[in-house]
């Protein structure tokens, strides 16, 4: 990709702490941009643990049509939160329809499938939700990534989910050299 990549990470009143900082910390050591946007009335947004942070926007105080990506973390109720708010699904359904990416991981890609975006595609998601992901060919994997739509099963996936979307914005050896770096692949080694 040439250019300026916009990345945009939607934080709702109940995210999950791992699904939705592990993934912003990841692309930006990529030296990806990402913003976060609050779908608060104000940039405060309290995760599902109780942990406070300050957005960096307004869900209202950008256009949406320049992103390269729109990313939807988990959580309860984050992820009920994120599906009761219109302008974001509106935002959604824009970016689907134009074959931007779009990536959603635990809980939240029911709010995809609820949009019909997973129709026709194979996705993941915490164990219990795949009844609504409306159309979509439901896998139980890690993370899966199939067309412009990337889905992550749970917390512990947020790592390798992280990794799959550098893969996917930038190259697989950034996506190599940070997965070495950061000592997930000794983590995962079976020495």
């Amino acid at each position: 990709m040439g250019g300026r990549i916009m990345i945009y990470t939607f934080l709702a009143n109940g995210f999950e702490d791992v699904e939705a900082l592990a993934p912003v910390d990841v692309l930006r050591r990529a030296g990806l941009e990402v913003t976060t946007v609050s779908i608060n009335e104000t940039k405060e947004v309290t995760s599902a643990h109780g942990v406070t942070m300050l957005a960096d926007t307004l869900l209202a105080d950008n256009n949406y049509d320049d992103a390269d990506l729109l990313f939807l973390p988990g959580g309860m109720p984050g992820a009920e939160n994120l599906d009761n708010c219109e302008s974001l699904k509106e935002a959604l359904v824009k970016q689907n329809m134009r074959g931007g990416r779009i990536a959603a991981i635990c809980a939240a890609p029911f709010v995809l499938g609820k949009l019909g975006i997973l129709s026709g595609h194979r996705a993941t998601c915490y164990p219990g939700f795949e009844g609504i992901l409306d159309g979509a060919d439901y896998n139980g994997d890690v993370f899966v990534t199939d067309g412009n739509i990337t889905t992550g099963e749970g917390p512990a996936a947020a790592l390798p989910f992280a990794y799959e979307l550098v893969r996917l914005l930038k190259d697989d050896a950034t996506a190599e050299a940070l997965a070495e770096g950061m000592r997930f692949k000794h983590l995962m080694s079976e020495e």
